[in-house]
């Protein structure tokens, strides 16, 4: 089977990567974080990760079931460096859900017609309605970050989306939408080794596309525009998740989200603030 790129990946690894990060991914045992930052030195135990997550997704029936009941909407947006876990946390959150109201967007490229629209239309179209919840896989934060690192938008579009973008939030909130915005946070060397397991797993290869390739050599481009955009937009608060770790990543992720909602049922652990938090947990 041909790898995506011809294995660039790979040979970025092998050629270009810093030492640091591949002597940290050469030596790492199993179970080892990869981030000397992060506050554990290994992933967390299956069984007890099984646990608190079949106890999780009783509370998220729970609240889905409120939802239908009260009309509530709820909105929440996934964004991250790629490899971050965004997807699979989405996935534990729809688990058990009933998917006729609870919709993941995944919006691709605009077409010609959306790129002469207002930036934030066609995110607009896809806001829950009475009684859903939405999971947005990357959302309208691709003009600050995306975008702006591969210079698919001009400065001048880029500064009136800072311009509007808190706006834009506060109108949805006012307009009842329980917003939720979730920035996972992985280290270098934990995203590198996510790409490379990518690449050579024929049934994740098609997660991997050019921009993760070309993105490689963008770490502190990629840094400086993540912090710009998280202190400019957080109006409407992030809720930053450590993910170096997929299993408390997730956790915490539905910990956050079910903790600023009052549904009926409501029993939740603490969420652990070394692993979600605000801007304080954001590390470049």
């Amino acid at each position: 089977m041909t790898l995506p790129f011809d294995g660039g990946i790979s040979r970025y690894y092998e050629n270009d990567a810093p030492v640091t990060l591949r002597d940290q991914i050469a030596q790492a045992t199993k179970k080892a974080i990869l981030n000397p930052d992060y506050p554990y030195p290994k992933a967390w135990s299956r069984k007890a990760y099984a646990h608190d997550m079949a106890a999780l997704q009783i509370q998220l029936v729970q609240m889905q079931s409120w939802l239908r009941t009260t009309g509530e909407r709820v909105a929440i947006v996934f964004e991250g460096r790629d490899a971050a876990g965004k997807g699979g946390t989405i996935k534990r959150f729809r688990e058990n859900l009933n998917p006729r109201s609870a919709h993941v967007v995944a919006l691709s490229k605009p077409t010609e017609k959306e790129s002469g629209e207002w930036y934030f239309q066609r995110y607009v179209k896809h806001m829950p309605s009475k009684g859903e919840v939405v999971f947005f896989d990357r959302s309208w934060y691709n003009r600050g970050v995306v975008e702006h690192v591969f210079d698919f938008c001009t400065p001048e579009q880029r500064a009136a989306w800072f311009e509007q973008v808190n706006a834009f939030e506060k109108m949805l909130i006012d307009d009842g939408i329980r917003l939720f915005k979730i920035w996972l946070n992985v280290g270098r060397a934990t995203q590198l080794k996510r790409f490379l397991d990518r690449e050579r797993d024929p049934l994740k290869q098609w997660k991997l596309s050019w921009i993760d390739v070309e993105g490689l050599s963008k770490w502190e481009a990629y840094t400086q525009a993540i912090d710009e955009t998280l202190k400019r937009s957080n109006d409407a608060p992030w809720t930053v998740i450590r993910s170096d770790d997929k299993k408390r990543a997730r956790v915490n992720a539905i910990r956050s989200v079910l903790q600023g909602i009052d549904y009926d049922g409501k029993s939740l652990d603490p969420i652990d603030p070394n692993i979600a938090g605000g801007l304080n947990l954001w590390h470049g």
